[in-house]
C-alpha cells in the first residue's frame, strides 16, 4: 500500500505539472485554429485563391496584431485607450510608469503601518507635500506600493503619513525573498532616517517599528 501511495505521488506531481499546460494548449488550439480560415476568408475578398496558402490567414492576423500594438503604444490612440477602466492599463505607452519587476528592484523598500498593530513591507513610490490653506505643512505624505503575493507586480497604492513609514536600506531583492513566503530572508533590516530628520525624531519614529531606546 505504501508503495502504491508513493507511486501515486509521482503521478500527482506530473499531473499537476501538465494540467495547466494542457489547458493552455487546448484553449490556444480552439482560438487560433479558427483564425487561419477566417483570415483566408477575409483576404479572399481582395486576393485570388491562388495566393491563399495554408497559414496565410494566420500570418494576416499576426500582422494585424503587430500593427495594432504599434498603434496603441506609439500614437495618441494608445492614450485614449488607456483611459478605459481596468483594461486601459494594457494600452499604456512605454514611457508611462507601470510596476514591473525591473522597476520594483530599483525602488526603495520600506516598512509601513498597515494598521496600528500590523507592520507590512512595501516600496516607496513618491513623497507628497501637503499644504494647509496655501501654507506648506510640516509633514509629508508617502505614497507606498503594497504588492500582492506572489505576483508582486500587481497591488495597491496607499498614502501614509511620513511617521508611519520606515525606509529600509536593504536591497529590494531581500524584500522580494521575504514576500515569496520567506524562502530566504536578510540577516537584518536596516532602518534609515528621512532626509533632514533629527536623530531624536528618528528614534521616536523607530519605536513604532519595534526599536526601543532607554
Amino acid at each position: 500500500m505504501k508503495l502504491l501511495k508513493h507511486q501515486m505521488g509521482y503521478f500527482f506531481v506530473g499531473f499537476v505539472f501538465w494540467l495547466p499546460i494542457g489547458i493552455i494548449v487546448l484553449i490556444g488550439d480552439q482560438i487560433f485554429g479558427g483564425l487561419d480560415p477566417l483570415g483566408k476568408d477575409l483576404l479572399g475578398t481582395v486576393l485570388p485563391d491562388r495566393f491563399l496558402y495554408s497559414g496565410t490567414g494566420m500570418s494576416f492576423w499576426i500582422l494585424i496584431m503587430f500593427l495594432t500594438g504599434i498603434l496603441l503604444k506609439s500614437t495618441p490612440v494608445g492614450r485614449l485607450a488607456s483611459s478605459i477602466p481596468i483594461v486601459g492599463t494594457l494600452f499604456l505607452r512605454m514611457d508611462q510608469k507601470t510596476i514591473t519587476l525591473d522597476r520594483l528592484m530599483n525602488m526603495a523598500p520600506c516598512l509601513f503601518l498597515y494598521s496600528p498593530t500590523c507592520i507590512s513591507y512595501g516600496w516607496i513610490l513618491s513623497e507628497q507635500e501637503v499644504k494647509l490653506d496655501n501654507e506648506k505643512a510640516a509633514f509629508h505624505l508617502i505614497n507606498v506600493y503594497y504588492p500582492n503575493v506572489p505576483t508582486l507586480v500587481t497591488g495597491q497604492v496607499f498614502t501614509a503619513r511620513e511617521e508611519t513609514v520606515m525606509k529600509l536600506g536593504n536591497p529590494s531583492r531581500d524584500i522580494v525573498d521575504v514576500l515569496l513566503y520567506g524562502l530566504r530572508r536578510p540577516s537584518n533590516l536596516r532602518y534609515l532616517p528621512w532626509e533632514d530628520e533629527s536623530e531624536q525624531k528618528f528614534k521616536e519614529r523607530a519605536e513604532r517599528f519595534g526599536v526601543w531606546y532607554g
